[in-house]
């Protein structure tokens, strides 16, 4: 049974396994994309039913770039009309939406569709929806950097004030709290250049399950894992 005294606030989730979802039963690795789309709302719902205060999505790395052109432009398009559709909904049920992420190369109809998304449900104050696409932890980082030594060149800010917290906040995700746990679908054990400042302290779960089959209730039982576990933080 979950505690509801315990649930975890941040839950970061990389949805691995659509293309090997959809090669196992002889479609088009775009037929995994999309039924993969409709587990992020089923997610969603059930991540605010449970109380969670922030679920993020790796959708696209920086890196997947390298992927046929064709995959691209479906995924491109998906999230277009994800956008369209979705948003309405979120709005309704008091949830924001944000991305993390460079914006270039992305086409401008995208970098505006979701800058409007953001713009929408910027004072929603329930369930927070982070879309990390066309992200990369280790390009964040070096972003980060370059702000803060723009501002000691400049001289808004001393280089000796410096600290982990201060830092944190020059990041995509300033504002938002790190990961408490981390879910990889498709038994892949590795985190992929995703949230890798964020997630110092996250508990990590990784579900032999592709991303299309991964459901409300497998949402709970990793939520039951997490819960099982204990957290030190470096302590005893």
């Amino acid at each position: 049974m979950i505690d509801k005294n315990n649930i975890p606030q941040h839950i970061a989730i990389i949805m691995d396994g659509n293309g090997r979802w959809a090669e196992a039963r002889g479609l088009p690795r775009t037929a995994g994309h999309r039924e993969g789309a409709k587990r992020v709302k089923e997610i969603v719902k059930a991540a605010r039913e449970l109380g969670v205060k922030v679920v993020t999505f790796f959708a696209f790395s920086s890196e997947n770039w390298s992927r046929p052109k064709r995959e691209i432009n479906f995924l491109m398009r998906y999230l277009d009309n994800f956008l369209v559709r979705e948003i309405k909904d979120m709005d309704k049920n008091n949830i924001r939406f944000l991305s993390i992420g460079r914006d270039e190369p992305l086409p401008l109809a995208i970098q505006k569709r979701i800058k409007e998304a953001e713009a929408k449900t910027r004072d929603n104050t329930g369930l927070t929806v982070v879309l990390a696409f066309n992200y990369g932890s280790r390009q964040e980082i070096v972003d980060a950097a370059k702000k803060f030594a723009g501002e000691v060149i400049s001289s808004k800010t001393d280089l000796n004030a410096l600290d982990e917290g201060m830092f944190s906040r020059y990041l995509y995700t300033d504002k938002l709290p790190d990961p408490d746990l981390l879910i990889r679908t498709s038994a892949e054990l590795r985190v992929s250049n995703f949230l890798l400042w964020q997630l110092a302290y996250a508990e990590l779960y990784f579900p032999k399950k592709f991303w299309p089959d991964f459901k409300a209730d497998d949402l709970k039982e990793a939520i039951e894992e997490y819960q099982s576990r204990k957290r030190r933080f470096g302590g005893i």
